[in-house]
């Protein structure tokens, strides 16, 4: 196993919403291969036709590209693959290692209704396991796999350790349903030894699956993967994340504008770890992770820890990706998308929005001097700073802005003189001037709005608040 080409999966059902646990398992498997130099491979199990839909599915490459986890090749349709999962059943009864089950439901259940009574083991023993072919009646069958009855199965798992399963503890589980197609179980053994999959690394509610779809490996005489069974993902209470706890839809969280590098990086470090590093480049994780990093105690969703670092990565972000992830975080919203120019100005005061936002709704909040256009109308916090001594003195700043140099300094420069003249400090005009820009407090400071709007729109805004007003 070790001389062959590091190969992943992520084999998520299209039965809802990508769950954030699918996501951050995706994103083990993305890393190990693409730590590696191997393939990432994306399979849609989606052989429950009645809870399988289009939608999901399309749900689930959406959350991919949002999270940045590209996958080789195109993406498997488990379905489409079910008469080469037959094949492999009717291989394994023309070896002997499966047999045809006659036993009705009614038969099942009669069995296992007796055997509780007498205190014994449920697990159903069909009593078509060594019948001679001479003796099949003209009837319905399932095609079920020979488990072993002695001895022990040993899982070698790099996150668990090594999982002991005693053998009479397996059942002889159905391959091939009685209408011919082929079970979960089954598919998934197939699949992943088709796909060439090197490396199983999934969910600790999948463990126990191991033991059973090992039976198919041994079976056919093909290689086991190496397994790694991670720890579920729990919310603040140390249960299992479900809704009750908020968002856990991918498509949650890319609403709420939070970046992808910082899901990304939190995800990672949700349940592994380096040392003690908790904020982390891309390039670093993949060079980083590996399986032995994994713990084996569930880890707890920190909506705060999360914030914290995307409110590193938003600053270190390339101005323009970070345009484009916040016309994504609109849509995906339901909010007014940016048109040409407003995209172009608020492009160009990036520099001065992201540097302590923790999402893409932060800047926007902080953007809104350049989303509203005027007259501004100040909220009740920032019009109490427009008293009749503060118009005066914007009043009197407007026709001082008329001709200077549009730079920052020259700016400051400026507007300190002014409150100089008035024996006040540079900071008490920042209120009023931040009210007449603004109209709100969420916002980068006063020159950097002033050299966002230029100088035409600066005056107009000044002029608005301050007209009709005259200095004592």
């Amino acid at each position: 196993m070790s001389d062959r080409p590091v190969v992943t999966r992520i084999a998520p059902s299209p039965t809802g919403f990508m769950h954030i646990g699918t996501a951050r398992t995706a994103l083990f498997n993305w890393l190990y291969a693409r730590g590696r130099g191997g393939k990432f491979l994306l399979r849609i199990e989606d052989t429950d036709r009645e809870r399988s839909t289009p939608e999901a599915t399309d749900a689930i490459l959406a959350g991919m590209r949002w999270l940045g986890l590209d996958w080789d090749g195109d993406a498997v349709s488990q379905f489409e693959r079910a008469p080469r999962h037959a094949e492999v059943a009717l291989q394994m009864l023309t070896a002997g290692h499966a047999y045809k089950c006659f036993s009705t439901q009614d038969e099942i259940q009669a069995f296992r209704d007796a055997a509780r009574a007498e205190g014994k083991s449920t697990l159903f023993h069909s009593p078509w396991r060594d019948a001679a072919p001479g003796t099949h009646p003209d009837a319905p069958y399932v095609v079920r796999i020979k488990a072993p009855r002695d001895g022990k199965t040993i899982i070698h798992d790099e996150v668990q350790g090594d999982v002991t399963i005693r053998n009479d503890q397996l059942d002889d589980m159905v391959c091939l349903r009685s209408d011919g197609s082929p079970t979960y179980m089954l598919a998934v053994v197939v699949d992943d030894h088709d796909m060439g999959v090197t490396h199983v690394i999934r969910g600790d509610d999948h463990l126990n699956n191991a033991a059973r779809q090992m039976t198919i490996y041994h079976a056919m005489g093909w290689p086991v993967p190496v397994y790694a069974h991670i720890p579920l993902i729990h919310g603040a209470d140390g249960k299992k994340l479900s809704k009750r706890h908020g968002a856990t839809g991918v498509e949650e969280y890319l609403a709420m504008g939070y970046p992808a590098a910082g899901m990304r990086n939190y995800l990672t470090r949700l349940g592994w770890s380096h040392g003690n590093d908790e904020f982390f480049t891309d390039d670093q994780a993949r060079d980083w992770f590996n399986l032995g990093g994994i713990g084996k105690s569930p880890s707890r969703f920190d909506t705060k820890k999360l914030e914290n670092l995307c409110g590193q990565h938003i600053p270190l972000m390339e101005d323009a990706d970070v345009l484009r992830q916040i016309q994504a975080y609109l849509a995906a919203a339901a909010l007014p998308t940016l048109d040409d120019a407003t995209a172009d100005a608020l492009l160009s005061a990036m520099y001065c929005l992201k540097d302590r936002a923790k999402t893409f709704g932060q800047i926007v909040e902080k953007a809104q001097f350049i989303l509203t256009s005027r007259p501004i109308v100040p909220d009740e916090k920032s019009a109490k700073s427009l008293d009749e001594v503060s118009r005066g003195i914007l009043k009197q700043l407007t026709p001082q802005l008329q001709n200077v140099s549009w730079s920052r300094d020259t700016l400051e420069e400026t507007v300190a003189r002014l409150a100089e003249v008035h024996e006040t400090k540079l900071g008490k005009l920042a209120a009023p001037l931040r009210a007449a820009l603004a109209g709100r407090s969420p916002s980068p400071s006063v020159f950097d709005m002033m050299l966002v709007l230029g100088r035409e729109e600066t005056l107009a805004r000044l002029a608005d608040v301050s007209q009709d007003t005259d200095l004592d």
